[in-house]
């Protein structure tokens, strides 16, 4: 008996198992994902629309359509102008992603009701997480930042916004609109062709004028891979793309 040749001829079976199992492996993952993101909630046409021009949706769409009312805050952004605030004490930075609750903990003497703010993976960058202001302890109110500064895995500094939020002096709420509906009209009117959405998400966008009290409304975000947002109102429909603040 030639062993040489059945050795070969093991190997090249071996190889060729594996290769198989990759591709069910492949096949599993990406139809797990498709299951995980359903665009049956957007329409035939703007199903089309998006094969026609390549365009991406790697984040599952949400579907949930709460009643939201306007909010007002106070805040100046007058720390964007100064210096970081050292820590006294380092944190370790995995915290802020294995266990947040323990983070907050270790820094609420340092930092006030840090608790009460949610980490935006989609706007931190090397060396800074940036994390946001809740409303009513669940949506976040975008554009209003507390920066913690990070180096060698250590949490070292932070920059925290002065900020007051408080109810509309118009208390209506309202249902806002759902999800698929915003992104519907920003792939048949927005999008450029190949657009990669990465992320969608609810929660309160108000202009940073440096005004004694300011008005923000719920609405969408919806975060591009090349880094843009685009806002889309929660009861209007109105958008606010990168290119225009109106």
């Amino acid at each position: 008996m030639d062993w040489g040749r059945a050795k070969n001829v093991l190997i090249y079976a071996f190889l060729l198992l594996n290769l198989l199992l990759c591709y069910q492996l492949w096949i599993d993952l990406r139809d797990q994902v498709s299951a995980n993101l359903d665009f049956t909630s957007l329409s035939e046409e703007t199903q089309q629309i998006m094969e026609q021009k390549g365009i991406r949706v790697l984040s599952p769409i949400p579907a949930a359509t709460p009643q939201l009312p306007d909010i007002t805050y106070r805040y100046s952004g007058e720390e964007q102008n100064q210096k970081p605030v050292s820590l006294e004490q380092p944190v370790d930075s995995k915290l802020i992603y294995s266990s947040f609750t323990e983070l907050s903990s270790k820094l609420e003497s340092q930092i006030p009701d840090i608790a009460n703010y949610e980490l935006d993976s989609q706007e931190s960058e090397v060396g800074k997480f940036v994390l946001h202001p809740l409303v009513q302890k669940q949506w976040p109110l975008f554009r209003v930042r507390l920066e913690l500064m990070n180096s060698n895995q250590k949490i070292v500094a932070y920059r925290r916004p002065e900020i007051e939020i408080g109810p509309s002096s118009n208390q209506q709420v309202q249902k806002v609109l759902p999800a698929s509906q915003a992104l519907s009209s920003l792939i048949e009117k927005y999008f450029a062709p190949d657009t990669v959405v990465t992320d969608i998400e609810l929660g309160y966008y108000g202009e940073l004028f440096n005004s004694e009290s300011q008005v923000a409304a719920p609405m969408w975000r919806f975060v591009l891979e090349n880094g843009k947002s685009y806002y889309v109102h929660g009861i209007s429909a109105d958008i606010i793309s990168p290119k225009t603040t109106e």
